[in-house]
């Protein structure tokens, strides 16, 4: 008998077992299918308003996709991270100039007729005074988790179209190129945070839960039950409010006190991370009510809790409030 040796890829096609460890964005669908859910999940939501404020937003993201031209990625930097296990493009380090031509398509389109209400046409106005060099330092500041109280309002439109250009980023990428990272709580692209995790349904990925990078909207496997925080495998609960059908849990962690919304395909087919989460907030402000555990990261378009929060360690002098 003739013997060949198989090739890692047609190894993983012959065992059933095998799932993605990485699920790259879909660029050309993400942003649409993203404010389809918007929509849907807006009817009857306390923040119906706003969920059509992102909707917009996220309808404006999906118009620039079409006009990012990226730099060519730096390889040196890619071939050190993936010799040392570490997140491939670090999104501070990595931020794409392309992101102010993306920036100044979302507000084109907001700008018009079938955009932004006139009441918040103001913030476009404003974002369009801001010099590149004053966009450049607000969004270094929002990738490293800081938003002064003034740009609370400009905060959503200049993530989103960082968004566009690190998703766009990560889609050019192959799943080989993604190294296996440490910690495995943070985007093995571009280092960022979970915004959530989604259980996932259809083909391999069927039934197993992914991170979903709030920045470049990259999921990576991590094995349920296990706090997407700090990886303690004890202490893990969750709650849910009634009447939701468990389509969002919140997984809490008795280690590190911090809490994750768990996105459920399994019990809603059209469930979509970032989407749910934001739509959800109510399990958010029940849970900073009645419980002790904190929200473990926020989401990239609604930064009021994490300026609130800035704002009461400026209070209680933890941080100098000029630097906000």
């Amino acid at each position: 008998m003739q013997q060949r040796i198989l090739q890692p890829g047609e190894i993983e096609a012959l065992d059933k077992t095998s799932f993605p460890r990485i699920l790259l964005p879909q660029v050309a669908s993400l942003f649409a299918d993203r404010a389809a859910r918007l929509r849907q999940l807006s009817d009857g939501n306390p923040i119906a308003d706003y969920l059509q404020f992102a909707a917009k937003i996220v309808d404006a993201q999906h118009a620039a996709v079409a006009q990012v031209t990226l730099q060519p990625l730096d390889t040196s930097s890619m071939e050190r991270a993936q010799q040392h296990s570490m997140p491939l493009l670090p999104a501070a380090d990595h931020i794409d100039p392309a992101w102010h031509a993306v920036l100044d398509a979302m507000l084109d389109t907001l700008a018009g007729n079938e955009g932004l209400p006139e009441p918040l046409q103001p913030l476009i106005t404003s974002l369009r005074a801001l010099s590149q060099q004053e966009r450049d330092e607000i969004a270094q500041r929002l990738l490293q988790k800081e938003v002064a109280a003034r740009h609370i309002g400009m905060a959503p439109f200049i993530m989103a179209a960082l968004q566009v250009t690190y998703a766009q980023r990560a889609a050019a990428l192959s799943v080989r190129d993604v190294p296996y990272t440490e910690p495995a709580t943070i985007c093995p692209v571009c280092a960022s945070e979970p915004v959530a995790s989604v259980l996932r349904i259809g083909g391999q990925s069927s039934g197993h839960r992914y991170l979903h990078c709030g920045t470049c909207c990259t999921e990576w496997h991590m094995v349920r039950v296990k706090c997407s925080h700090c990886e303690s495998t004890e202490g893990i609960h969750y709650q849910t409010i009634e009447g939701s059908k468990d389509v969002i849990t919140a997984e809490t962690c008795d280690q590190c006190g911090t809490y994750r919304k768990v996105i459920n395909q399994e019990k809603d087919p059209l469930a979509e991370p970032l989407a749910d989460d934001l739509a959800s907030l109510t399990m958010d402000l029940l849970m900073s009510e009645s419980t002790r555990f904190q929200r473990s990261s926020a989401n990239p378009l609604l930064f009021v809790a994490v300026a609130e929060e800035q704002a009461a360690d400026a209070e209680a002098g933890l941080v100098d409030p000029a630097a906000q």
